[in-house]
């Protein structure tokens, strides 16, 4: 992740008096119910894995969970750090992504068992080039993370651990149908062209056999939340309008003037739009939001 990125997010994990936009996908037991083990997630699409493994067994409270909102500019407060003093499991992406999550966890003097998606997934840079930090979007990566919380909820209600560990089998096997259909697409369109408003469905595309044309400056500046340089954007508007790609890929969740500029071009060019976001959609879990983008995106090629 761009060091900006990065440092938007640290900053606001230390407003104690902001908002913390927070939305649990379980509910605390009642009275006389048996505890549940306390999840905390910094977004719905975690929180999401966490409530299909655990089930019944977990309370799960998710950061950022409305999808018309930034996750790059998320701030957390006080009872961001109340959660996490509570957690018995945490879930964070890392890799920079939401680095306010270690900054809560060490104010809260936490014990909970983290999970850093980043480093289970095992994905590293070239020397000299920032990592992608969006590891939801490679199933084999959420297939590591699955297993691994099924075994952080086991470690934490050992009585449930087969229920868990059903119910991870399961989830992955939800994956691996999705693999197949991404394998079908990099069979039939392997070496396509696309262009990208910003890196976040790379690990997808790739997966799915496609080629990134996108100039060199314009998703990195998007992502940065820079202007994009002249030349990167008359490059890019030049592939749309020349219809040199297949797909424009959009990520709607940080649309700004110029990548609406981009979007209009594809629009008039006739080029096929593949929206993306980085939170789930409301009324989705994490299955049925990569089942539509895989989808949106078959479609586009097709």
């Amino acid at each position: 992740m761009p060091a900006q990125r990065a440092r938007v997010l640290g900053a606001g994990a230390v407003l104690a008096a902001a908002a913390l936009g927070s939305a649990a996908c379980g509910s605390s037991p009642g009275a006389g119910a048996a505890a549940t083990v306390q999840v905390v997630a910094s977004t719905n699409v975690y929180g999401d894995i966490a409530r299909q493994i655990g089930g019944g067994r977990v309370t799960v409270t998710s950061f950022i969970s409305d999808p018309a909102q930034d996750p790059h500019s998320f701030e957390a407060g006080t009872r961001a750090r109340l959660a996490l003093s509570r957690a018995e499991v945490v879930i964070e992406n890392g890799g920079g992504y939401d680095g306010f999550v270690d900054t809560l966890l060490k104010g809260a003097g936490s014990k909970a068992r983290v999970l850093n998606a980043f480093q289970i997934s095992g994905k590293t840079a070239p020397a000299g080039e920032e990592p992608n930090e969006h590891v939801w979007y490679d199933l084999p990566s959420v297939a590591l993370l699955a297993d691994r919380i099924s075994a952080a909820l086991g470690e934490a209600d050992p009585g449930a651990a087969e229920t868990f560990s059903s119910n991870a089998a399961s989830f992955k096997a939800k994956l691996k149908a999705l693999e197949e259909r991404v394998a079908a697409i990099k069979a039939a369109h392997a070496g396509d062209r696309v262009a990208v408003t910003e890196p976040v469905p790379a690990y997808l595309l790739e997966a799915a056999g496609l080629v990134d044309r996108t100039p060199e400056g314009f998703a990195e500046a998007i992502e940065e939340g820079d202007d994009v340089p002249p030349r990167a954007m008359r490059d890019t508007l030049a592939l749309l309008t020349g219809k040199k790609v297949r797909a424009l890929v959009e990520n709607v969740q940080t649309s700004g003037p110029q990548t609406e500029q981009v979007r209009k071009a594809a629009d008039e060019a006739g080029v096929p739009v593949v929206p993306v976001t980085e939170t789930l959609p409301g009324g989705r879990d994490y299955v049925a939001w990569m089942d539509g983008t895989v989808s949106a995106l078959q479609k586009a090629l097709s």
